[in-house]
Parts: C-alpha cells; sequence; structure tokens
C-alpha cells in the first residue's frame, strides 16, 4: 500500500497506508464508535462531507456485500486502524478497498485510531485532508483552513419523488420529506403500515400535500440544519395542518420551524450505543446515532416536552409537543416510537 498522510487543522501530521480510491480528500473528521455496520456508515447520507475515523480496530472483513444495498457511497474517506484484505463472508463479492476505489473515497489506515479519537474528543470535530504528500501546497492549507460542509441535503436528496408501499395494509400514508433518507427509516414506517410519498428536499407545500399525506416525516441527512431555510419555512407552514415527524436533521428541521435553535455540538454523536434517557418512563435507551447539531432545549416552545435527554452530556435527544402533534427524535426511530406517532394520528 502506498503512503499516505493525515493532515488535521490543528497542524498533526499522521502518516499511514493508503487504501481505496488514490485521490485527496477534504472534509470534517469525525469518530464513529459502532464496532460493526462499516456498510451502513459509508452508504448513511449523513456522513456526507466528513471523513470517518473507525474506532473499532478492524474494517472490511467481510468485505462488500451489493445485496446490503450499497448504491452510494457518502463519506469523503475513512481513517482506521487496519483494513483487511481478505475479507471471509459466503455473501461478499470484493472486498472493501475494491468496492471504496469504485466509489471514489480514499481510505488510510496504520493510524492509532483510538488515539485520534481522544484528539476529537479533547479539541472537538474539526478539518482534516487527506494525501500522498507530507507537506500541504498553499491552496491545500488553505482548502483545509477553510473547508466547511455546504450543499449537503440538495447532494443526497433523491431527485424524483417516488412510492413505496406499506408491508400489509396500509394504515395510514406519509410525505417523507428526503433531506438523506436512509433505508432503514423507510422500511421502519413501511412496517409500521404506512404507505410512502418521498418528495425531494426541494418539494414545495403543494407538492407535499397533493400526496395526500396523514402526516409528515421529516428524514435524517447531512450538514447543518441553518443551511436549509426553505425546508425549515415550508414545515412552518405545514404545522397544526399535519402531524410531523422529525428524524436526525429532521428534528433540528422541525425545531427550527418551531422558533427553536440548534447548536454545533463539540464532537457529537456517532455509533450504534448511545445511551439516552426517557424522561416519560425514566429508562434508559440504547439508542443509534449519527448528528453534529443539537437543538437547544431552553428555546423550544414552553409547552414542549424535552422526552430525551443523552445520558452522555444532557443534550436534548428528542422533544413532543402535543398542541401541533409534533415529535423530534436525534436518534434512529424504533418500532415502539414509531406506534406512538401514529397515535397523534387521531381519527386516522
Amino acid at each position: 500500500m502506498p503512503s499516505v498522510y493525515l493532515h488535521l487543522q490543528n497542524g498533526q501530521v499522521l502518516k499511514g497506508h493508503g487504501f481505496g480510491a488514490a485521490v485527496d480528500a477534504v472534509g470534517e473528521l469525525v469518530f464513529q464508535t459502532s464496532v460493526v455496520g462499516y456498510q451502513e456508515t459509508f452508504t448513511d447520507p449523513a456522513y456526507y462531507g466528513q471523513i470517518v475515523v473507525q474506532t473499532f480496530p478492524l474494517l472490511g472483513n467481510y468485505g462488500a456485500i451489493p445485496a446490503d444495498d450499497l448504491s452510494a457511497c457518502h463519506p469523503a474517506g475513512v481513517v482506521c486502524r487496519e483494513v483487511c484484505g481478505a475479507p471471509s463472508n459466503f455473501r461478499c463479492e470484493e472486498t472493501l478497498p475494491a468496492w471504496m476505489e469504485k466509489q471514489g473515497m480514499a481510505g488510510i489506515s496504520g493510524i492509532d485510531t483510538r488515539a485520534l479519537t481522544a484528539v476529537l474528543r479533547e479539541q472537538g470535530s474539526m478539518n482534516a485532508l487527506l494525501t500522498a504528500s507530507p507537506v500541504l501546497s498553499e491552496q491545500q492549507k488553505e482548502l483545509l483552513a477553510n473547508y466547511r460542509v455546504q450543499g449537503a441535503v440538495a447532494a443526497v436528496t433523491t431527485r424524483e419523488a417516488y412510492e413505496k408501499p406499506a408491508v400489509g395494509d396500509a394504515r395510514w400514508k406519509a410525505a417523507v420529506l428526503d433531506l438523506g433518507l436512509r433505508r432503514d427509516l423507510a422500511d421502519l414506517l413501511a412496517a409500521s403500515g404506512a404507505a410512502l410519498e418521498v418528495l425531494p428536499a426541494s418539494a414545495s407545500i403543494d407538492e407535499i400535500l397533493a400526496a395526500g399525506p396523514d402526516a409528515l416525516v421529516l428524514s435524517g441527512g447531512p450538514g447543518d440544519p441553518a443551511d436549509n431555510p426553505a425546508v425549515t419555512a415550508n414545515v412552518k407552514a405545514l404545522l397544526g395542518k399535519l402531524p410531523v415527524l422529525g428524524v436526525g436533521l429532521g428534528c433540528q428541521v422541525l425545531a427550527l420551524a418551531l422558533g427553536a435553535e440548534c447548536e454545533k455540538m463539540h464532537h457529537g454523536h456517532r455509533g450504534s450505543s448511545q445511551p439516552v434517557k426517557d424522561a416519560a418512563s425514566g429508562r434508559t435507551l440504547i439508542t443509534g446515532q449519527n448528528h453534529g447539531y443539537a437543538v437547544k432545549a431552553d428555546t423550544l416552545p414552553q409547552d414542549a416536552e424535552v422526552r430525551f435527554v443523552s445520558a452522555n452530556d444532557g443534550s436534548c435527544e428528542g422533544f413532543v409537543l402535543p398542541r401541533m402533534r409534533a415529535m423530534g427524535l436525534q436518534f434512529d426511530l424504533t418500532a415502539a416510537l414509531a406506534a406512538e406517532f401514529c397515535t397523534m394520528l387521531g381519527g386516522n
């Protein structure tokens, strides 16, 4: 493997071995704590414009499995301790580096990712540039210093509306605004009895209402929620007319539509074992999350209930506003919460 270098915004330079596509990659450097599921990480639109540090030391041990929906790769790059060149899985069709090369995604191995994660936990997420050169040009230095994830939702949203049928008999219809929709969210909604009309993020109010929905669902996605003013304005206009469920970025957009504020987190929550306390039951849920922004709980409407709170840092992980029939979740939707949202649909 060729030598490549990871240049951090704080001045650190880490040398490792390149794999995947032999291209330069710039992005926001973030860490992700899941032990398994690298395919789900790489196909998650919420990682658009980011370089992902995998805290688990081995990557690629079951190769690439196209049957698991490997249609698109969204991160700018990946950092790992070790990448597997001889995967073992009966469904594997090629190695992870070979698939990444086709997708145009660069990777670097041979990095002490736990030490790097400690840097990110202490100093916060920062820009990074992955390149074959140990010394940056002036142009690369400027790119590293000024990089910002922009135009993210427009880059990942569906280009055309499409339908997804309910599993079994359809009991309700959801207009899903695709801000970076993951397949698992669509599958869970369909399993709850929802017939889905998935719409581009640019869909107008008339286009949303023309779908004849019982509710509006705002999917997760990448970037700063404040970068989506048109979407926020449409959601604000529809509040009170339709029940609204926001997940991930959708939760933040919903909060902005309600007049609340969001803030960038120090290093975000990314992984499949993030603990969240449910204020209604007192239970702690183990959730999957991927977000670098959070809703400022004290800016929500006074009658909104801050239902879920991070057990790690106390940040808002979800809220309910019964008056508007609105629910926002910063973590992956569960079947139980999908059923709870269905109770907001009234006679439907």
